[in-house]
């Protein structure tokens, strides 16, 4: 049995690893295959630390092959999210992907999901409630919920979703299977059982202990860093190219009309969350405006977007010894390149990932920052 799993890991924590062993305990000796977002994630976020480090700790825990989900689906909204992995699982074959709910209610999952992909009225719904003020993801719960009766509010069940409308798009054989999550995804307290990646990486920016949140492996290596990468820490480069650059409606998911307030208002904040607080409305979710701000920092212009709207290629981080094995029988099957390394300079999607990169190594001093460059060019995957 192949198993998917997508994740962020931000960082790798006590919920995870549960989630690690009900997949074993659910499918004894399968082969577990990650997709992983690289240094920045789908919440519009620096990862606390680089992709490296997080295969390694992956590697480490059991996992037997990790493959880079791109930044330009990593860093985008659910769906794009969403369509990003799939396209990479079901190009690997696996058979099925195991993703956290609140609900654990697969079935219903699945209803919403040919709910928005078939039914003529719920894109109407949808439209009517985006002009009556609501966020996307309000409006997309009411919608559902108008037109099935199921109330869906949840963000890992939006998520699970957005997976199960990836694979009946793509007509994929990978079967959707969930497990229940067993804390808040936007719990920003530290519990003592599991805690959520949330409330563990404002424990950490604040300095306070997280022994007891995350597994062994997790705190070695963030134990080891003189610094974690936190979203405030872009706030000046991120001000500079703001007032610098005279278009910024070039950028993804810059809505027309907010690159002005965007302009007057960055001139008052001095953080992220002033501007945040100075930009919010109803329309826009936090993630959404801070997915906004990493576009900008970053480069990522609607251009670049258009040009990577599928997969170009696999990226390997790392594997087992089983993943090995895997990986020598995936390559004979493939239909895109398989690649170790920065092996297709002139590839726009590979092109934004040096670019997001460059991004998120400018905080660190200067020898951190040139390891982190040389390593996007050079890093063979990492071997357990």
């Amino acid at each position: 049995m192949r198993v998917g799993i997508i994740a962020e890991y931000n960082p790798f924590h006590h919920g995870h690893r549960y989630h690690l062993d009900e997949i074993k305990r659910m499918y004894p000796d399968s082969e577990l295959v990650l997709v992983m977002s690289g240094n920045f994630t789908q919440r519009g976020e620096p990862s606390l630390i680089s992709k490296w480090d997080k295969t390694k700790i992956a590697l480490e825990e059991g996992i037997d092959l990790v493959i880079e989900l791109p930044f330009v689906f990593a860093s985008q909204s659910a769906d794009i999210f969403a369509k990003g992995a799939i396209d990479i699982l079901d190009e690997l074959k696996v058979d099925v992907l195991v993703f956290g709910s609140e609900s654990n209610q697969v079935d219903d999952l699945m209803l919403l999901a040919k709910t928005q992909l078939e039914n003529p009225l719920f894109d109407s719904l949808v439209k009517v409630y985006l002009k009556e003020g609501l966020n996307y993801p309000s409006a997309l719960a009411s919608s559902l919920e108008d037109c099935t009766g199921k109330k869906v509010n949840l963000p890992n069940d939006i998520l699970g979703i957005s997976y199960i409308k990836a694979i009946l798009q793509k007509n994929s054989k990978i079967v959707p299977v969930s497990i229940k999550r067993t804390t808040s995804y936007h719990n920003e307290e530290l519990e003592q059982s599991i805690s959520s990646a949330t409330s563990i990486r404002k424990a950490l920016k604040n300095h306070l202990d997280i022994t007891h949140q995350v597994p062994k492996s997790t705190l070695e290596v963030l134990s080891s860093k003189e610094k974690l990468a936190h979203l405030d820490d872009y706030f000046p480069f991120f001000k500079y190219r703001v007032l610098m650059d005279k278009e910024l409606s070039k950028y993804q998911t810059v809505d027309e009309g907010i690159e002005n307030r965007l302009k007057k208002c960055i001139q008052e904040a001095t953080s992220f969350e002033e501007l945040i607080n100075l930009l919010k409305t109803k329309h826009y979710t936090i993630a959404k405006l801070q997915r906004m701000f990493v576009h900008i920092l970053t480069g990522f212009t609607i251009d670049i977007a258009k040009e990577c709207q599928s997969i170009h290629y696999l990226r390997i981080l790392g594997f087992s010894k089983n993943g090995q094995r895997l990986l020598n029988e995936i390559k004979k099957r493939v239909t895109i390149p398989i690649i170790s390394h920065y092996s297709l300079p002139n590839d726009p999607m590979l092109k934004m990932e040096l670019q997001a990169t460059y991004t998120y190594a400018s905080i660190f001093d200067e020898n951190t920052k040139n390891k982190l460059i040389k390593e996007e060019y050079d890093n063979s995957p990492i071997r357990l």
